[in-house]
This record gives C-alpha cells, sequence and structure tokens, in this order.
C-alpha cells in the first residue's frame, strides 16, 4: 500500500514539475491556486459522505472506495501545493498511536 501511496506522490511532483496544463489534471489543478484545490477537496468530501450513506444503505457498494480515493488524491495535491507531503501525515498517525484516542482528544484542549 504505502508503494501506491509513494508512487502518486511523486507522480503527483512530476506532473506539476513538468507537465503542461493542456495534458495534466494535476498541473492545471495546481496552477489554479489554493483556492481551486480546496474547492475539490471540499467537493470530494462531500461525495465522500454521499458514498459512505449509499454503502451503509446498500443502494450503492461500489462508489465508497473510489471516493475514498479522490479524497486521498485531491489531500495530496493540497499537501504538495502546501509544501508538505503524506509523509507529514503518516507521522502525526504514527505518534498517535502512543496513547488512546480519546488521551489524544483530551491533550489538544
Amino acid at each position: 500500500m504505502n508503494d501506491i501511496i509513494a508512487q502518486l506522490e511523486t507522480t503527483i511532483q512530476a506532473r506539476i514539475d513538468s507537465a503542461d496544463e493542456n495534458s495534466s489534471y494535476v498541473s492545471q489543478l495546481h496552477n489554479k491556486g489554493l483556492n481551486k484545490i480546496l474547492e475539490k477537496v471540499g467537493e470530494e468530501c462531500t461525495e465522500l459522505v454521499l458514498a459512505a450513506k449509499d454503502y451503509e444503505n446498500g443502494s450503492d457498494v461500489e462508489s465508497l472506495p473510489k471516493e475514498a480515493a479522490d479524497v486521498l488524491f485531491h489531500m495530496m495535491v493540497m499537501l504538495n501545493h502546501l509544501g508538505l507531503s503524506i509523509n507529514d501525515v503518516t507521522q502525526v498517525l504514527a505518534s498517535r498511536t502512543q496513547q488512546s484516542g480519546l488521551e489524544e482528544k483530551a491533550s489538544r484542549g
């Protein structure tokens, strides 16, 4: 799994570095700036929520993983745009495994 995430991160960076907006969605999105990227993240999160509801009631059991992938992809584009990587996120997750979720949440104030 980590290989796919690392490969996607490398591909996102390569598309930003070298691809023409006319041939790369990533390049096009990146060049439109943070507000457009955030708009897409929000849109994809909404679609994920709706897909989860459909999955739970059995009306659509195929869309949830696809929508989750879209959220992850757009989140990675956002992180890249801001100079961060998925490793920054996984480091936070790793640090949180040392305590219970309730303890971690309480420590945030």
